[in-house]
Parts: C-alpha cells; sequence; structure tokens
C-alpha cells in the first residue's frame, strides 16, 4: 500500500489522519528508513510510520461508500451475543484487542456490543471509556467514507440505539 502527500490513513487505535509527508531518516549509523509522516485529525498527534511495515502495524485506507453501508448493517443487527459470563475485565479485553485491530467492522461490533450491554447493566470506567472510543473513531471514519458532517453520523448512531 502506497500513500501520498494528502492521503488519509487510518492508524488502529488512533483513527484517520493524513499523510503529511514521507521522510528518509537515518535510524542508525548505516540504516535508513522511510516513514510516512501521519497527523492525527481528532487531536493533531504526529505519528512516524514506517513504510515498509505500515500494512503490518495495521495502516490502511478509509473504508468506501460500501465498506460503510456494511458498518451500518453491523451496527442495526440486533442478534448480539454479548458474554456476560465473563467478568468486565475480560470482556474489556477482548474488546480492546478488536479496537487495536484497526478494522472498522471490528470497531462496529465494539460499538455495538457496548451500546447494547449498556440497556442491561451499568458499564465500568473502562468499558464507558472504550464506548466513547469506538463511537468517536467510527463516526470520523464514517463521516469522510460518506462525505456526511459528523454531527449527521452522530444522529444516525443514535437513532440506531435509541
Amino acid at each position: 500500500m502506497n500513500f501520498k502527500i494528502g492521503d488519509l490513513a487510518v492508524y488502529p487505535y488512533h483513527g484517520v489522519g493524513v499523510i503529511e509527508a514521507i521522510e528518509t531518516r537515518r535510524i542508525s549509523t548505516s540504516n535508513e528508513s522511510t516513514f510516512y509522516v501521519l497527523r492525527i485529525l481528532d487531536n493533531g498527534m504526529v505519528l512516524l510510520v514506517p513504510t515498509d511495515s505500515a500494512v503490518q502495524i495495521g495502516l490502511r485506507e478509509v473504508v468506501n461508500q460500501n465498506e460503510a453501508s456494511r458498518i451500518f448493517q453491523i451496527l442495526k443487527d440486533r442478534k448480539v451475543n454479548i458474554r456476560l459470563d465473563l467478568s468486565w475485565n475480560r470482556r474489556q479485553k477482548e474488546y480492546n484487542e478488536k479496537l487495536k485491530t484497526g478494522s472498522a467492522f471490528e470497531i462496529a461490533e465494539v460499538l455495538r456490543d457496548l451500546e447494547h450491554l449498556r440497556r442491561k447493566k451499568d458499564l465500568s470506567f473502562g468499558e464507558k471509556r472504550m464506548l466513547g472510543t469506538a463511537r468517536s473513531l467510527l463516526i470520523r471514519e464514517l463521516s469522510i467514507a460518506t462525505k456526511s458532517e459528523e454531527d449527521t453520523i452522530e444522529k444516525k448512531l443514535n437513532n440506531i440505539f435509541h
């Protein structure tokens, strides 16, 4: 996957960013590496992503319109199998693993499951934080994928879950 300056890319757990530069830097006295300079849109954080391992790290393109439609289908799915037999920290660990993949589909599952779980019981502090993270990651990416305002996507999510 070759990104160009100005391209949007998604970095796992941090969300959508813009490739601001592609730089070659000397890592050791005899070794140079090329990096994508990625500025995360949500908070302005700058990440250096090695170009030769970007795919393994999970850097990917923003989902397209068809993938966005599939994400909305995941969110609307009412056949949710929440493992209530697990302690909250075990569930949190499973959800955290999904968030770390950077997959918009996995993030949608986390958001859906936590929204459904919230109706059944009070969420732990960690689950609430994870719910907020999944929600903000999806709102930003879906707004870009569908060329919609973030407020519009947020309203759409609220309609799905309420």
